[in-house]
Order: structure tokens, then sequence, then C-alpha cells
């Protein structure tokens, strides 16, 4: 029976002396030392090698790609990174973006990264879409979107990508205008119900959510989620309210939900991590970033989500940090 134990007792020794390698190898992301609470655990990755905020990302294949923002020193940047999650490295041969931008949009279609609206220069919103094809590592520009607009968020529906809210010289924006990649043209469609900027959005069932984000610029947050059904061109206000009200926020749809990280008030930073059912109408709270910001960029790859740079403090701060949720 000593025997028996003794054998079992050194397997565990063996088993726990492995992980910690692992954990400690380059290769591999480390854990955090975090409690679930039945919920999704968070992981550490690789640092992103130039710290900034207010970018966006996305993710094609295994890959995610974090682009534009500001760095530590207040300059605007067309900076293209990209984190390979299978090896846990960082590649910055990427082509940078045509043009430095900040508080811009992105998302995926038919392999490509559409980028649209944000900042240039003084503060000046955009209009250009930029498409990015990594078979060959360039940028083509696309038919200019009919407002100029920082902060908006973007979603496809299909071969549509339909660009929602945003702020322009101060002035929170309704606007809604499609941009279909079939026949190349932009179409406008009914406004959104509340105005807003620096909000989240995240697609279920064809339909997509907008969520929180600020209606002025002095951060009056707010909670609202708003669904847009774009077969009817109709929105639905008549939804359960996020249980934060929080701006500079980011989202992403995991298996038919939608996760709300991060964001900003004039008091702080959230490191809140709240997950909408659209099927119940429900709520729920999950397992907390281990580091607020906002201006953070997003991106999931099946049930892992990738929440990678931003800013640790409201305004003008800058992190690396790359933070993975496994979901549970």
């Amino acid at each position: 029976m000593i025997n028996k134990n003794f054998k079992l007792l050194s397997l565990v020794i063996l088993v726990f002396i492995f992980l910690v390698a692992i954990l400690k190898s380059d290769d591999y992301i480390a854990a955090f030392s975090q409690e679930s609470s039945g919920y999704g655990t968070w992981l550490e990755g690789k640092s992103l090698p130039t710290p900034r905020t207010e970018v966006t990302a996305a993710s094609l294949d295994d890959l995610v790609y974090v682009m534009g923002g500001f760095t530590n020193d207040g300059r605007i940047t067309s900076t293209v990174e990209v984190y390979n999650t299978t090896n846990n490295r960082w590649n910055a041969n990427s082509s940078p973006l045509p043009v430095p931008l900040h508080h811009t949009s992105s998302s995926v279609y038919d392999g490509k990264i559409y980028v649209i609206g944000g900042y240039t220069g003084d503060w000046n919103p955009s209009n250009l879409l930029f498409i990015y094809d990594p078979k060959i590592n360039n940028w083509t520009i696309g038919p200019s979107m009919p407002t100029a607009r920082g902060s908006p968020v973007s979603s496809f529906v299909g071969d549509v990508l339909y660009v929602i809210g945003g702020d322009k010289h101060d002035q929170s924006l309704s606007t809604v205008e499609a941009y279909n990649t079939i026949n190349g043209t932009w179409t406008s469609l009914s406004p959104m119900p509340t105005a807003r900027h620096h909000a989240a959005s995240g697609v279920v069932d064809g339909n997509i959510y907008v969520i929180g984000g600020r209606i002025a610029t002095s951060l009056v947050n707010v909670d609202v989620v708003e669904r847009y059904n774009p077969i009817l061109d109709k929105w639905d206000s008549d939804l359960s309210p996020m249980p934060s009200k929080r701006s500079g926020i980011a989202a992403t749809t995991v298996n038919g939900l939608i996760y709300v990280l991060g964001g900003e008030q004039n008091q702080g930073t959230f490191n809140r991590n709240e997950v909408y059912n659209s099927t119940n109408n429900v709520w729920t709270e999950e397992t907390p970033m281990p580091t607020a910001r906002h201006g953070l960029g997003i991106a999931n790859i099946e049930d892992k989500i990738y929440v990678i740079g931003g800013g640790p403090h409201p305004g003008l701060t800058v992190t690396g940090k790359n933070e993975v949720y496994f979901v549970n």
C-alpha cells in the first residue's frame, strides 16, 4: 500500500514539474493565478511588441491582427502587428495601414480584413475604406464611405459591411451605411435610435447588436442595447440594458453569445466581462479581465478571446497586454 501511494505521489510530482516547464516556456501562454468561479479562465500571452491604445483587431485563421492606434508618445501609428496564436509569437512584417489611424473599426469577410473610419491627423474623421489581403500582404483602397466618422462599429452580415454610429467633430452619430462587396456601392439605411460612439457590436443570427458607448465628449456613458435587422432595415430598442454603463469597449461573438469587455469612465477604466445572450435577452457577468483598460483590440478564434493593447487609465495611456480568455 505504501509503495502504491509512493508511486502515485511520484507521478503527481512529475506531472506538476512538466506543467511548470510548459508554462515557463516562451512557446506557451503563462497562466494567471486567478479563479474563474465556474466561468472561463484568463491566460497571458506574449505582449504586443508596440504598446498602443485605441487600436482595432481582427482574426484570420490562427492569426490576430492589431492595427493602428496611439503609441506611448501620443503619435498616431499605421503599425500592423500579427499574433500567431499557435506558437505565441508576434510578427511585425505585415504591411502597415496606408495611413495612420486611431479609433477605427475592422471586420473580416472572405479571407480579407476591412478597416473603416477612424481619425487621421488632428482628430480628422475618416471615410476611408482599406482592404487587406493576407495572401499578398497588401492593402487596397475601397470606395469611400459617404459619412466620415471616428469610433464607429462595423459588422458583416453576408456580403454587406454595415457601419453604424460614430463621432464627427464632437457630434454623436446615428448614421447607418452599408457597403455591398458584390457591386461596390454604399447605401444609407435607417438610423440607429440612439446616436452614440465608442460602442461595441456583435452579430447573432444575422442581427447586429450595438451595445453601450457614449453620447457626448465628456464620457457620458450609456448601457443601451439596440438590435438591427438588415433584412427589414429595422431597429429594436426593447432589449435588456448592459449591466454597466461603459464606453471605449470591445466585443466579440462566441457560440452565439456576445462578450463585452473593458471600457472607461471619468473615474477610471473597467475590467468587466459581461456576456449577452440574445436568445433569452439576459446578461451575465463572467470572470473579469486581469487588466482593466479601454481602447482595446479584441478578436476570437473558436472559443478563445484575445484582448490586446488599450489604455489602463482614462485618456492617452498605453499597454502591450495580451490577455486570452478561454471560454468555459
